[in-house]
């Protein structure tokens, strides 16, 4: 009977463990294109677009919309974090070198690119877990539902919105969405 008890706490406690560890945005911690780790409390504070990526794909040319406003806009405040995934009818087949060089030569992209993951399914990366899963970010459920699918994660590590794929990342609604955190940071540092 302790046995049992012991054994039925200790799994108790551990899905706690695990439920809690993946309920905090800045909790995340997960590897580069170049095998690096990327610690998402260095974040804190900043406007986040996640974006799964994929470079055979009929939205791949929104790598040069991303990087235009990563250019204009990225910095202190907002960051664009692209996840390469082969989720979606084999788009994205390459190694962590390819990606990296088609990114480069092609789009010249300087946000960060992370390691080749799943957004979906069985294998579902603990990230997309978290972005999909309203148990775990505590606003919504989603589903991604192809490449290029942006996530918007406020200064305070909460999902503000989903945008779905064959929204443009220079969209007017995205464009506001990073504007007004300038905003909001240039009122409360001029005070």
């Amino acid at each position: 009977m302790k046995i049992k008890l012991a054994f039925t706490v200790t799994l108790i406690l551990s899905g706690l463990s695990l439920v809690m560890g993946q309920s905090d945005f800045y909790n995340f911690r997960v590897k580069t294109i170049e095998g690096e780790i990327f610690d998402f409390s260095q974040l804190k504070g900043k406007k986040v677009m996640i974006v799964n990526t994929a470079s055979k794909c009929g939205f791949t040319p929104q790598y040069e919309q991303l990087q235009d406003i990563y250019r204009k806009y990225g910095g202190d405040d907002f960051i664009i974090l692209g996840f390469p995934a082969n989720n979606f009818m084999n788009q994205e087949p390459g190694t962590a070198e390819e990606i990296s060089n088609f990114c480069q030569v092609n789009y010249g992209v300087t946000f960060p690119i992370m390691e080749k993951i799943s957004v979906k399914g069985d294998d579902q990366h603990p990230l997309y877990q978290w972005l999909t899963n309203k148990k775990l970010n505590g606003v919504l459920d989603s589903k991604v539902k192809w490449n290029f699918q942006k996530y918007l994660i406020s200064p305070e590590g909460k999902i503000e919105k989903v945008v779905p794929p064959k929204t443009k990342p220079d969209d007017i609604q995205i464009i506001q969405w990073i504007k007004d955190q300038d905003r909001t940071q240039n009122s409360a540092s001029s005070k």
